[in-house]
C-alpha cells in the first residue's frame, strides 16, 4: 500500500505542474526538431561513398567492410563484435535500480495540500487500473 500511495502523490503534483502549450509560438517548443545529420556525420559518410583511388569502382565503405570481415574471421574478437553490432544491433544493457524510497506519504500530500481521502481515492484508481493478467501478482 505504501508505494502506491507514493506514486499517487508524485503523480498528483506532477499534473498539478502542468502547462499547456499557448497558441502560436511558444519558447517550449522545438519548431526545428532535432537535427538528422552533423557536419561531422555528413562529411564521413561523403568519404566514405568515394570510390578509392586505385579501385576499380571500389569505396572506401566496402573496403572497410572487407578488411573487417577477415579480421573476424582470423579471430580478432573486436572486429567480430563491432560486426555484429552494426548488422544485428547491440544487445540491450541491464540497468540495475534501486527503488528504496524513504518517504512519508502523509508528508508529501500535505505539501501538495492533499487529504488523506484524497490519496485513499488516487490509490483506489491506480489500483483498480492495474493489470494483473501477467501471473506476476495476485489477481484479487
Amino acid at each position: 500500500m505504501q508505494i502506491y500511495c507514493e506514486v499517487t502523490v508524485k503523480i498528483m503534483a506532477n499534473i498539478k505542474n502542468l502547462k499547456p502549450f499557448k497558441k502560436g509560438e511558444d519558447e517550449r517548443r522545438n519548431t526545428l526538431g532535432r537535427p538528422k545529420k552533423t557536419l561531422l556525420s555528413e562529411a564521413i559518410r561523403e568519404r566514405l561513398a568515394e570510390v578509392m583511388p586505385g579501385a576499380s569502382e571500389q569505396t572506401f565503405a566496402e573496403e572497410i567492410a572487407k578488411t573487417l570481415v577477415n579480421l573476424a574471421v582470423a579471430g580478432d574478437v573486436a572486429a567480430a563484435r563491432e560486426l555484429a553490432d552494426r548488422s544485428e544491433g547491440r544487445p540491450k544493457q541491464a540497468i540495475d535500480l534501486d527503488l528504496d524510497l524513504q518517504l512519508d506519504w502523509r508528508n508529501e500530500a500535505q505539501k501538495f495540500g492533499l487529504t488523506k481521502n484524497d490519496i485513499l481515492n488516487e490509490t483506489k484508481l491506480l489500483i483498480a487500473g492495474l493489470d494483473f493478467s501477467d501471473g506476476d501478482e495476485a489477481s484479487n
